[in-house]
C-alpha cells in the first residue's frame, strides 16, 4: 500500500495534464449520503415515492411540491456541510497547477466551497435556478429560504415555476459541456477517478475517453468499477489516500 501511495504521488507530480472525475463517494466523507451506496438515498422511498421518480422531469412539472419537499432534506441544507479532505486536496492541487480540470457528478457545491475554480458540474447544481417560462434567474440564496419555509418557488416576474439548474431524469446533459469533457479527458495524461461507481451514463463515459487517449488512470472507490482493469492503480479507501496526499502536497 505504501509503495502504491508513493507511486500515486509521483504520478501527480510528473503529470502535465491531470484531470479529476468525482462522484458521490467524495462527499460521503462530508456527511452527505450517496445515491447508490449501501445506505444510499435510492435505497428507500420518500413518502412512498421512489427517489428516482421524484427526480424525474415529468414528476417535477406535475408535482413540484414533491421535489421541493424532498429537497429540503437533500439539497437546500448544503450550508451544514464542509469540504472533506478530498475536496481540500483537489483544491490544493489546482492551486499548485497540478490539476487542470475537475469534472463532478455531484450537485453539492463542495468543490467550489473548497476553492476549486475549474469545476465542471456534469449534472448541474442548485447554485442557480431559472423560471421555466421567462428564464428569470435566481440564486440558491434567494430560493433556499422559500423552500425551507415549505413553499414551491414561482417567478416574481411572470409567475412561472422555478427549477434548479440540476439535470433531472428525462433531461439531456449540456452537450457543449459533455463535448468539452470528452476533449479534456482524451488529452489528459493522468486521470483520477474518485468516489464514483461509473454507472451513470453518459457522464461515466468521460474517464473511458482517457483510456482511449492513453492516459494513466487511478481509481479510488470503495466498490469495484468497470474501469478497474484499465487502471494503473486502484484503491478502496478515499480517506486513507487523501490523508496521505494532504501531507505530501501541504
Amino acid at each position: 500500500m505504501q509503495k502504491d501511495l508513493e507511486q500515486l504521488a509521483i504520478l501527480i507530480r510528473t503529470a502535465k495534464n491531470m484531470t479529476a472525475f468525482t462522484g458521490a463517494g467524495v462527499s460521503t466523507l462530508s456527511g452527505i449520503r450517496d445515491f447508490r451506496g449501501i445506505n444510499g438515498v435510492y435505497k428507500e422511498p420518500w413518502h412512498g415515492r421512489a427517489v428516482e421518480d421524484i427526480l424525474s422531469l415529468n414528476t417535477f412539472l406535475e408535482e413540484p411540491e414533491l421535489f421541493y419537499g424532498w429537497a429540503t432534506e437533500f439539497v437546500y441544507c448544503l450550508e451544514r456541510f464542509e469540504p472533506s479532505v478530498v475536496h481540500r486536496v483537489l483544491a490544493r492541487l489546482e492551486e499548485k497547477q497540478l490539476l487542470k480540470a475537475l469534472y463532478t457528478q455531484n450537485i453539492d457545491l463542495l468543490h467550489t466551497k473548497a476553492g476549486n475554480k475549474n469545476v465542471y458540474e456534469i449534472h448541474g447544481s442548485p447554485a442557480l435556478h431559472h423560471c421555466l417560462k421567462c428564464k428569470m434567474e435566481y440564486t440558491y440564496a434567494e430560493i433556499s429560504p422559500m423552500v425551507l419555509g415549505g413553499k414551491v418557488p414561482y417567478c416574481d416576474n411572470c409567475g412561472g415555476l422555478v427549477k434548479p439548474d440540476i439535470v433531472f431524469y428525462g433531461e439531456s446533459l449540456n452537450e457543449n459541456l459533455l463535448n468539452k469533457g470528452f476533449s479534456d479527458f482524451e488529452s489528459s495524461d493522468l486521470v483520477l477517478v474518485l468516489g464514483s461507481s461509473l454507472t451513470v451514463q453518459p457522464a461515466a463515459s468521460l474517464p473511458m475517453a482517457a483510456k482511449y487517449g492513453g492516459a494513466d488512470i487511478v481509481i479510488v472507490n470503495n466498490q469495484p468499477t468497470n474501469l478497474d482493469s484499465s487502471a494503473v492503480l486502484t484503491f478502496d479507501d478515499l480517506k486513507l489516500v487523501f490523508d496521505y496526499l494532504e501531507n505530501v502536497f501541504e
